[in-house]
């Protein structure tokens, strides 16, 4: 007679409570190891502007246009001489008796602004000649005047100097001092002058005319 090999049909008790006790263990462990769960959400939210960086040139494929520079060159210009004025082939006029003035420098051939005008003959402003006034030789033993009596008993000796005013007719019109030794020595001279001193007048052109003249005179004792 042979055993049951596969047993009896059915569901088995001892399986069925391993079986649940299996699949309580899984479901306990998904609960107990699942995230946590955020039910608070923070509402506070700040916002930050970030700067976008600048948009790049676009790169042109146009290169830079060059400017020429000048160049500069300093140079000496001489100016041409000035044109002279050209006289046309009119009829010239009556010069008997005239000559072409020169002129002084800047007319062209006395010709004043190239017009053809003729001019007299030129003449130079005139100097007149003068001749100072001179003492008369006739009268040369007059121009010593007397030893005054007080300075020959002093024996003091001296000169003066002074300028006399000659008139046309050659006397002595004024007698001023320029220096003198003392004052007997001027009188002395002074009143000689006016009443003795003779002169040749000075002449301008040979005209006479009034002068000044300086006179001087040495005292001198004759036994010195």
């Amino acid at each position: 007679m042979y055993a049951d090999r596969y047993g009896k049909p059915g569901i088995k008790p001892g399986a069925l409570g391993v079986a649940v006790g299996l699949n309580g263990a899984i479901i306990a462990a998904l609960i107990f190891s699942s995230p946590e769960i955020l039910t608070h959400i923070d509402s506070k939210f700040e916002a930050i502007n970030i700067p976008l960086p600048p948009k790049p040139q676009p790169i042109s494929d146009k290169k830079p246009e060059l400017k020429p520079r000048l160049k500069t060159e300093q140079r000496t210009v001489t100016p041409p001489p000035p044109e002279r004025p050209t006289t046309t082939d009119s009829p010239r006029p009556d010069t008997s008796g005239f000559t072409i003035d020169p002129g002084p420098p800047g007319l062209d051939g006395g010709v004043i602004g190239g017009t053809g005008t003729v001019l007299p003959p030129y003449v130079p402003p005139h100097v007149p000649v003068l001749v100072g006034a001179r003492p008369d030789p006739r009268f040369a033993r007059a121009l010593q005047p007397d030893y005054p009596p007080g300075e020959r008993r002093a024996e003091r000796e001296g000169r003066v100097t002074v300028r006399v005013l000659v008139g046309i007719d050659g006397r002595v019109k004024q007698v001023e001092l320029v220096s003198a030794a003392s004052d007997q020595f001027y009188e002395a001279t002074r009143r000689q002058a006016l009443e003795k001193w003779r002169f040749t007048p000075a002449t301008r052109d040979g005209i006479p005319e009034e002068a000044w003249r300086t006179m001087s005179v040495t005292f001198v004792l004759a036994n010195s």
